[in-house]
């Protein structure tokens, strides 16, 4: 079910608003945007944990990074300063073959990942960086909780910002909710850029349930689905 809730993703580029709208309007990691315009990913959560201004577990743990993952790492106590920078970035996209990068927290060398387009997103970029010798760890609990929560869910980033997918919402109930997203996007352009209908009648009337002799007879076979849609 993870590989084809992705492939539906990638196949109908389902941006970050339709998935945390899908998901009643949640999921997403705060503060955390593209350091480059342009790029839409998703692929299966890999949790990495940084914590107590030293990056040198996060150099051990990126070594079992999976291929088409998205790498994840949560940040506790860090004191702002960037947990990484082109050098393990590099590793995991081109060595690892991670699908993106999301670092909650800082980020530093900022004008390489900028040259070569990396695909990382952050809540910002530093020259300071963590010190590589170790520390005392990220909270066990909390690591073991993000683990439970994440761990076999999926992540999606674009220009929008970062949707995190928890692994208790995969399912088909999840690709029903998208298939339903996509239909109601669809609808609501029609109704705006055909019928020139104001967005209160369109979003917050839904109109379109009880006038459906205005869309199109394929929009029409399939309006009832939206009967059980979502509340926006």
């Amino acid at each position: 079910m993870l590989h084809q809730l992705v492939d539906y993703i990638v196949e109908n580029r389902l941006s970050t608003t339709e998935i945390a709208d899908a998901m009643d309007k949640s999921g997403v990691l705060g503060r955390v945007l593209p350091l480059n315009r342009g790029l839409h990913h998703v692929g299966p959560i890999f949790p990495v944990f940084a914590a107590n201004g030293s990056n040198f577990a996060v150099h051990e743990q990126i070594r079992n990074v999976p291929a088409g993952s998205v790498v994840v790492i949560f940040v506790e106590n860090c004191d702002q300063k960037a947990i990484m920078g082109e050098l393990m970035v590099k590793y995991m996209l081109l060595y690892r073959k991670a699908r993106a990068v999301i670092i909650d927290g800082l980020v530093r060398d900022a004008a390489r990942l900028y040259r070569e387009n990396f695909s990382v997103w952050a809540q910002g970029v530093t020259p300071l960086g963590c010190v590589n010798t170790s520390s005392d760890p990220f909270t066990p609990s909390r690591q073991q909780e993000l683990i439970e929560q994440y761990q076999g869910g999926l992540a999606v980033c674009d220009d929008g910002g970062v949707v995190l997918v928890p692994k208790s919402w995969i399912g088909p109930d999840l690709l029903t909710r998208f298939e339903r997203i996509e239909l109601q996007e669809d609808v609501w352009s029609f109704c705006l850029n055909s019928l020139k209908w104001d967005t209160k009648k369109i979003v917050c009337d839904k109109a379109y349930l009880d006038e459906m002799e205005v869309l199109p007879a394929m929009m029409r076979g399939q309006i009832d689905e939206l009967r059980h849609g979502f509340k926006k």
